[in-house]
């Protein structure tokens, strides 16, 4: 008896134990559920914080170096720049890759260092040192803490004003960038962009890669690099930005003694006249590469944007940023609504002259010509319909958000001086980004996207597996271009190698 009544315990305290999980994990799946809805709508941005940067304080040097100073005394730090004012856009025709490579090499051995002995020095002042090029401007940074501000920039002036460009140096690093071409041969979405600008720019400047072809990187000789260097490295072609932890009369004082004495040389460099194709002279290309056994196609959506200084900058970037992102449209339709891609997502690349847009995915090839469909589809909405104001108030927020996180750190305060420096704009206007963003209305944004990102004249890109996409293609675009990737040639507008035994 008292066994049974033991069992019939036992289990009814098993029962209340189970009610008791059952109940409380039905609760949560309701608190979940209620909370599930109430964040269906995500909650609105907060304001956006106005930018207060420091006023920049300026002087030329005699030999006509631009200096300019920003004080920021939050963190112990210091950065500066010498920024040449070309890049890419001044390369020969025939040795596209030149600036870049020019500036790589700063680093890599002067006068009176080695390449080691440059990352020795710096390492050992806890610094950081870099040069590169762009598309219109080459440039050397360092980053250091500021009491270690007078031999970092010492470092500079030396990688800057007496690099060697030692034969090894320059076969390690040709030899880095035909490994990079290399690859980038064999990836669709670096072989459409490289693809894009020559059928945006043909054989314009822009029109060829950065960091130069398979080509024109290995015809690049000692005295090509040399020359370029003795062109426009030089203190009347410069801009030096230094920023950070350190009184604007200290470091007037150090660029005069780091840079005061650097000469211009007797000749003056060839200005750079950027000849752009005349109105009316564009006409859309639909280009397709062929590429048998890849495993996806890369689609691209481009034609010519707007330059830096152009009035309609900041439409341009919000009505850039309504298209790209997580959740932008572009994203939204191809990836989360149809699931055709990992990710969707433009640019508007502004430079000296009217740079790209490109807007572009990367899908399986058998849905290439559906991806370049919706491509033009949302270009024509963004400028057919007004963008609604819960649409646009988080896209401005995502451009504001990104641009307080530059200005987080010394070297990207000192970056976007430097633009704004090289592009001869205000330097006050870094306090005013803000503001000039949140000022674009829908109105706006709908009348750019329909004058300066029009579908009539755009192009389409496409480096896959034609025969998985091209029959599809044809039926929504005409003259449809096929390449195939060993007949391309990317030293060329035409895209085509010249037939044999033509001369080029």
């Amino acid at each position: 008896m008292k066994n049974s009544l033991t069992k019939i315990l036992s289990r009814a305290r098993a029962g209340l134990a189970l009610g008791f999980v059952l109940a409380s994990l039905a609760g949560t799946a309701h608190a979940q559920g209620e909370g599930a809805a109430a964040q269906a709508t995500p909650p609105p941005p907060a304001a956006p914080r106005p930018v207060t940067v420091p006023k920049p304080v300026e002087r030329t040097l005699r030999n006509g170096l631009r200096v300019i100073v920003v004080e920021h005394h939050a963190t112990p730090l210091v950065a500066a720049q010498v920024l040449v004012k070309n890049g890419g856009e001044v390369d020969p025709e025939n040795l596209s890759g030149l600036s870049d490579m020019t500036a790589e090499l700063l680093t890599k051995g002067t006068k009176t260092r080695t390449a080691p002995q440059i990352a020795q020095e710096i390492e050992a002042l806890g610094g950081e040192l870099n040069s590169g090029a762009g598309w219109d401007a080459s440039r050397a940074t360092v980053n250091v803490l500021s009491a270690k501000a007078e031999p970092a920039m010492t470092i500079l002036a030396d990688v800057v004003r007496n690099p060697v460009f030692q034969q090894e140096e320059i076969e390690r690093l040709r030899q880095q960038y035909t490994d990079s071409i290399s690859v980038g041969m064999n990836s669709p979405g670096t072989l459409a962009s490289w693809v894009a600008s020559r059928v945006v720019f043909g054989d314009e400047p822009y029109g060829h890669p950065v960091s130069g072809t398979a080509e024109s990187v290995e015809r690049i000789k000692r005295e090509d690099v040399a020359a370029l260097h003795s062109k426009y490295y030089r203190p009347a072609n410069a801009i030096l930005v230094i920023g950070g932890d350190i009184k604007a009369d200290e470091a007037f004082r150090l660029a005069e003694k780091s840079f005061g004495d650097w000469a211009n040389p007797s000749t003056p460099p060839t200005e750079s006249v950027y000849v752009t194709a005349r109105q009316g002279e564009a006409k859309q290309r639909i280009v397709v590469v062929d590429m048998p056994g890849a495993g996806q196609a890369a689609v691209l959506f481009a034609r010519r944007g707007i330059a830096r200084t152009d009035p309609d900058f900041f439409s341009g970037i919000v009505a850039n940023s309504v298209l790209s992102g997580y959740s932008g449209r572009l994203n939204q339709e191809i990836r989360i609504k149809r699931g055709l891609s990992y990710g969707a997502r433009s640019s508007l690349d502004v430079r000296r002259n009217a740079g790209p847009f490109v807007a572009s995915a990367q899908t399986k090839n058998q849905s290439g010509a559906e991806v370049a469909s919706l491509l033009v589809g949302e270009l024509t909405r963004l400028s057919s319909e007004p963008v609604v104001e819960a649409e646009l108030t988080p896209r401005k927020a995502v451009l504001i958000g990104g641009f307080g996180r530059t200005l987080e750190t010394t070297e990207g305060i000192v970056a976007q001086i430097a633009s704004l420096a090289l592009y001869g704009l205000n330097l006050g206007e870094i306090n005013n980004y803000v503001t000039n963003v949140q000022a674009v209305t829908a109105p706006q944004i709908q009348k750019f996207a329909g004058s300066r990102l029009g579908v009539a004249d755009s192009n389409i890109v496409i480096v896959g597996d034609a025969k998985d996409f091209i029959e599809p293609l044809r039926k929504q675009f005409r003259n449809v271009e096929v390449i195939k990737r060993e007949e391309l040639d990317l030293n060329s507008g035409s895209l085509r190698k010249p037939a044999q035994g033509a001369t080029k």
